[in-house]
């Protein structure tokens, strides 16, 4: 009981002292703001920061890849993703048709086998479980594939709004990645080796 009493005692007393103390006025408050610089230099030439966001806006370049697959990445001047996403939409639909018809060849031998009263194969040769069982495969498999496409639609489209954002910002020429072998002496695990990877700039 003492112990309790006691320590509830140097909790308030703990609290009181915190709340105690003054908060100073900043010094550097009374200060003018500086104004904010807006340009940056690039090859000698001062340009605006305002003017390069406003040439590539993100919002119209997700809206564009929202409306039609591939034009925010057009309106960012990346042509050479336009191949990619196009060829992504390409073979995620070629596959998703593939197990549709192939869906539709076993859905139909399966019919015909259930109404045949003689109780013999299937066309292709296959029993009435195996056919189920390809009928469910293709069915599975398709509707991944046209999950799929609507994730690659998607991250097209953040894509094209990420780049937008990336444009405000200019890469250092002289910045340099590496790959170099790396040795490192640790207390907990002592010499460890390993790769890493080291930006110069």
């Amino acid at each position: 009981m003492r112990a309790s009493v006691f320590l509830v005692l140097i909790g308030l007393l703990i609290t009181e002292a915190c709340l105690s103390q003054e908060i100073k006025p900043d010094s550097l408050s009374n200060k003018k703001e500086e104004a904010i610089d807006t340009t940056f230099i690039k090859s000698g030439e001062v340009i605006d920061i305002e003017s390069q966001a406003k040439r590539f806006d993100p919002r119209k370049a997700l809206l564009y890849s929202a409306i039609f697959p591939g034009a925010g990445q057009a309106y960012n001047k990346k042509y050479w993703k336009l191949p990619i996403v196009y060829g992504g939409f390409g073979f995620l639909l070629y596959v998703a048709n593939f197990y549709h018809q192939e869906n539709l060849k076993y859905r139909k031998e399966l019919f015909i086998l259930i109404n045949d009263s003689s109780g013999s194969l299937s066309p292709s040769g296959l029993t009435e479980d195996q056919l189920r069982n390809i009928v469910n495969e293709t069915r599975r498999e398709r509707d991944f594939f046209i999950i799929m496409n609507g994730i690659w639609y998607f991250l097209q489209m953040v894509d094209a709004h990420v780049d937008a954002h990336l444009k405000e910002f200019d890469l250092n020429p002289k910045m340099q990645v590496s790959i170099e072998p790396m040795m490192e002496k640790s207390m907990m695990i002592g010499m460890n080796s390993g790769i890493s990877l080291k930006i110069k700039f």
